[in-house]
């Protein structure tokens, strides 16, 4: 299988989310992950984000691993994003493979900024 087709099977797993729903779920509590890399942080990220790299994504989301993150939790509404969405839907079949229960994919860091979504410095 290749990337492409990897991609294509994830994004068909995680529903994207539009940023006007994502502004909403995101008041209403919903844990935003950047998985972007450390170098793409310099142009800000979404605010609130917590920026858990694609590479490690796994090892923090598990509740059982040693290395979790407990901002992530199962249970809670999970948005991913990226540079373009590729990764982010990735990393959202992922999450979904771990137990996560809704996870969306809000895409690529630039379309956020296009449609107004609020961001911050990392």
């Amino acid at each position: 299988m290749s990337v492409q087709d990897q991609v294509a099977a994830a994004r068909a797993s995680v529903p994207d989310v539009t940023p006007e729903d994502a502004t909403r779920l995101i008041a209403d509590g919903a844990t935003v992950i950047d998985v972007r890399e450390a170098a793409e942080l310099a142009q800000g990220k979404v605010k609130g984000a917590l920026n858990v790299p694609r590479g490690l994504l796994e090892f923090q989301a598990d509740p059982e691993s040693p290395v979790h993150e407990p901002a992530l939790d199962p249970a809670r509404t999970v948005l991913v994003y990226c540079a373009a969405g590729g990764r982010a839907a990735l990393a959202g079949k992922a999450l979904q493979d771990l137990g996560y229960t809704d996870v969306r994919n809000l895409g690529g860091f630039d379309d956020w900024v296009a449609a107004g979504g609020e961001i911050e410095q990392a």
